[in-house]
C-alpha cells in the first residue's frame, strides 16, 4: 500500500522524534493523541501494540453531532470520521513517534474519504489535534513527508482542532483482538500489524 522506507524516507520519518526524557520518581503525565485513517478497528490494534502507549479506543471526532452512533456516523451525513484516541506516555513514546506510526503503517494517506474498500468522509485520513504544540508537529511531519516525497500521490490528511471525542459501542472496542480470523481483520488489518512489527521493530510490542 505505500512504498518500503528508503534511507531518504525513514529520515524524513525520524526527523522530528523526541527522545525520552530521563526517568524520574514521580509518575509519568500521560498525554492523548486522536487519529483517523479508515476503519477504526485497524488504526486501534495497530496503536495498542506500540511501546509507550498505555490504552486506546475507538469513537467518533470530526462532527458536530453531540451524540453519534455507528449507523449515522456510517451513513456519512454526520461529518465525524472514525477516530482512535491514544493515550500514551511521553516520556517513553513521543506525539512525532505516534505520527510516524500513523503515516508509516496504519493507514494510507493519499486516499480522500476512504480508506481501502472503505468509501465515504467518516473514513478520512485525519489528525485532530488537541494542543499547538500537535498542531505544529503534525503540520511541519506532513510538510517534511511531502518534501521527502514518501508517497507517490499527494497527502490529503485533515488536521483539524480536536472538539469533543465520542466513545463508540462497546463492541467496537478491540474489536481485532476479539474476531483475529474474521474476513475483514484478516485482510485489510492484520497485513498493518505485521508492516508495524516488520518496518518499525523497535516500536513493537505485544499487546497487554
Amino acid at each position: 500500500m505505500k512504498p518500503a522506507l528508503t534511507l531518504a524516507t525513514a529520515a524524513a520519518l525520524t526527523l522530528l522524534s523526541v527522545p525520552a526524557r530521563a526517568q524520574s520518581s514521580a509518575p509519568p503525565a500521560l498525554d492523548t493523541a486522536v487519529f483517523a485513517g479508515g476503519c477504526f478497528w485497524g488504526v486501534e490494534a495497530v496503536f495498542e501494540h506500540v511501546k509507550g502507549v498505555v490504552d486506546v479506543v475507538s469513537g467518533y471526532a470530526g462532527g458536530s453531532d453531540d451524540a453519534p452512533t455507528y449507523q449515522h456516523v456510517s451513513s456519512g451525513t454526520s461529518g465525524h470520521a472514525e477516530s482512535v484516541r491514544v493515550t500514551f506516555d511521553p516520556s517513553a513514546v513521543s506525539y512525532a513517534t505516534l505520527l510516524r506510526v500513523f503515516f508509516s503503517v496504519a493507514h494510507d494517506a493519499t486516499q480522500l474519504d476512504r480508506q481501502g474498500p472503505d468509501v465515504g468522509p467518516q473514513y478520512r485520513s485525519a489528525i485532530f489535534y488537541r494542543t499547538e504544540s500537535q498542531e505544529r508537529i503534525a503540520r511541519a511531519y506532513i510538510a517534511q513527508l511531502t518534501e521527502a516525497r514518501y508517497y507517490p500521490r499527494p497527502i490529503v490528511t485533515e488536521v483539524a482542532q480536536l472538539t469533543q471525542f465520542h466513545l463508540a459501542e462497546p463492541y467496537h472496542q478491540d474489536y481485532m483482538a476479539h474476531h483475529p480470523t474474521q474476513p475483514y481483520i484478516v485482510y485489510n488489518d492484520a497485513p498493518k500489524l505485521a508492516r508495524l512489527k516488520s518496518v518499525l521493530p523497535e516500536l513493537y510490542r505485544e499487546r497487554q
